[in-house]
């Protein structure tokens, strides 16, 4: 497996990491009557998704066989995975430093990308994707400074 496609499969389990988190915080954030962040959550997880599926597309150009779940070791370091179960005991505050937490950790992610042996062609999406996944954890951070 080249490189960009490691890279390319670390990301989108870090992306589909933080849209399974996003909504399931979203879920949470309804049921708890916070519509105005369950929205905003589900927004985010859409826009993960829609990276994820950008990523996916260039990683079939690879002709590397993408790996659906990533490894056990790759799993037990995902940010997002780490705070998933914190959000279902969570009040709107708790959820909002979940989601602060794993974007954290989804910024560390693209941030290492950046600084790896990845492809010229390759770099530019990975820094576009990077300062969204940054856009995003700023919002989340907005969204839980507003609520103080």
């Amino acid at each position: 497996m080249s490189n960009d496609a490691a890279v390319t499969q670390d990301l989108i389990q870090t992306l589909e990491d933080g849209k399974d988190g996003f909504a399931k915080g979203a879920d949470k954030l309804e049921k708890d009557g916070e519509t105005t962040l369950a929205s905003a959550f589900r927004e985010l997880g859409a826009a993960r998704g829609v990276m994820s599926d950008e990523l996916q597309t260039i990683a079939a150009g690879y002709g590397d066989q993408m790996e659906e779940s990533g490894s056990v070791a790759a799993k037990a370091h995902r940010g997002w995975m780490a705070v998933k179960d914190a959000i279902a005991g969570s009040d709107a505050d708790g959820v909002l430093d979940a989601a602060e937490q794993g974007e954290d950790h989804a910024v560390s992610e693209f941030e290492k990308a950046l600084e790896s042996d990845i492809s010229p062609e390759f770099k530019p999406v990975v820094q576009r994707q990077l300062d969204e996944v940054r856009a995003a954890r700023d919002q989340v951070k907005s969204l839980r400074s507003s609520r103080s």
